[in-house]
């Protein structure tokens, strides 16, 4: 990636938020401005064009106090590090400004060491070619590989930005639907801290110095060992459903991460026992997602039905209690 340069048509402006107060600027400047890469973060950072109370960071290890305002003023370089791919989107709408995805399970939202082809950003640029010249493709935020449902994209540097602001103000309604073990009693509210696992790397994990992460959750239907629930997202931390969940000791059908041991309710049909031996991912859909519009500043809201694995999984469920009950 070239060096760029100062270019005032650019400049976007943001406070540090209290929670992020003893946090390195580098690292603060990739959670206000998640639409950019935090290598192009980096760059601009080193090349004096992140402004810090209208001075410049004295190093990217340089700690913010919370409350500063930070300033970001750069040439933004189409990156051609990404080839488009032709693969089968489900676009539940676009416009001008921002297209809705339904992403199935199984697709990496952006390439990464080790998937570098076949991801949700490849399609993109094949879709629409100008995207090229959007960082990260327009993708404001992400769901897990496994995980499926709604997802916004921008097709704008100026949408980007708007909707990355509502992101980083909340006010954009994400609502997963899933199937968790055990029999909840009621919906309620998780507010607990995720941050890194301390020892093992790729999870996340409750810490005390997490960043806080709320979500909301109700309950849809029982069945005999098994809930169906909704979750709605205050935050939007790495795994942060799939944590709650294990820390309720509710933990995702199927999830390889945090589910635990594979568990078969006694004496289930062998419908159930062939569905929950063979659900090998988590059981979570971004079902509905409602956002401020771009440019009109409508509010507008988009569900997507649960996947066929799903469905055939909640139906195996109910035939189950149904027998049980007969």
């Amino acid at each position: 990636m070239g060096r760029s340069t100062v270019n005032e048509g650019t400049r976007r402006v943001a406070r540090v938020p209290d929670d992020l107060a003893g946090m390195r600027i580098d690292r603060v400047l990739a959670q206000l401005f998640p639409e950019f890469s935090r290598a192009r973060l980096q760059q601009w950072l080193r090349d004096g064009q992140v402004r810090l109370d209208r001075l410049p960071p004295r190093s990217a290890r340089e700690k913010v106090r919370g409350g500063e305002e930070v300033e970001l003023s750069a040439v933004i370089e189409p990156d051609e590090r990404w080839r488009p791919e032709a693969m089968p989107l489900d676009v539940v709408y676009e416009d001008e400004s921002l297209i809705v995805i339904n992403k199935p399970a199984g697709m990496v939202v952006h390439p990464a060491a080790g998937n570098r082809d076949g991801t949700l950003l490849n399609a993109l640029l094949h879709h629409d070619p100008t995207l090229a010249a959007v960082p990260r493709a327009g993708i404001v935020h992400r769901l897990d590989k496994d995980t499926s449902g709604l997802l916004v994209v921008a097709r704008t540097l100026s949408a980007q930005h708007i909707l990355a602001a509502q992101i980083q103000a909340r006010t954009i309604s994400r609502v997963y639907q899933a199937v968790v073990v055990g029999v909840m009693t009621g919906g309620g509210e998780v507010d607990a801290p995720i941050g890194r696992h301390p020892t093992l790397r790729t999870r996340m994990a409750i810490v005390a110095r997490g960043r806080r992460a709320v979500s909301h959750y109700r309950v849809l239907e029982r069945f005999r060992a098994h809930t169906h629930i909704s979750v709605r997202l205050d935050t939007g931390r790495t795994h942060q459903i799939r944590v709650h969940m294990a820390h309720l000791r509710h933990p995702i059908v199927g999830d390889p991460v945090y589910g635990g041991r594979l568990r078969i309710p006694p004496a289930c049909s062998p419908a159930l026992n062939a569905a929950l031996r063979g659900f090998r991912r988590q059981a979570l859909h971004a079902w509905r997602l409602a956002v401020e519009h771009p440019i009109r500043g409508e509010l507008m809201e988009w569900t997507a039905d649960l996947p066929q694995d799903m469905h055939q999984l909640l139906m195996a469920l109910r035939e189950d209690a149904a027998t049980a009950t007969a």
